[in-house]
């Protein structure tokens, strides 16, 4: 499967390099001085400079907890998800959603955690403890 690639609103260059590069771990692609790429996981992120980002919108309801709307993110190994954990308190970043484990028990059951970059981006990182179940019905 090939990667996606999604581009979004950013404040700066230099804290979103920051986040995604010290924090994540993501390898930096292209820049220029108004937008810059990440490897995001195997992924392509653009994160294009903008004074206008729409305000989080907390509409979306998963397992019983409200969600922001839009967010991206990425489906790790469990290993993975504890590691980016680890180095998200490490840098005492704030979970808007904290981890945990969500439809425990059952086919679909995965660890979720919700944060937000520092232009202000939700991104949700999973790990499915079974991923041949992520599709399944």
């Amino acid at each position: 499967m090939l990667p996606f690639h999604y581009a979004f609103k950013i404040k700066d260059i230099a804290s979103t390099r920051s986040f995604y590069v010290d924090i994540l771990g993501c390898k930096e692609g292209r820049s220029t001085k108004t937008w810059i790429d990440f490897d995001f996981f195997g992924h392509q992120l653009s994160a294009h400079i903008s004074d206008q980002r729409p305000p989080l919108d907390y509409c979306g309801k998963v397992d019983g907890v409200a969600v922001p709307i839009p967010h991206f993110g990425a489906l790790l190994s469990v290993e993975d998800f504890i590691q980016i954990q680890k180095q998200l308190e490490k840098n005492n970043i704030s979970f808007i959603i904290p981890p945990q484990t969500r439809y425990e028990g059952l086919p679909a059951e995965q660890r979720t955690m919700f944060f937000l970059d520092f232009s202000g981006n939700p991104i949700e990182l999973k790990a499915f403890k079974d991923i041949e179940q992520v599709f399944v019905k």
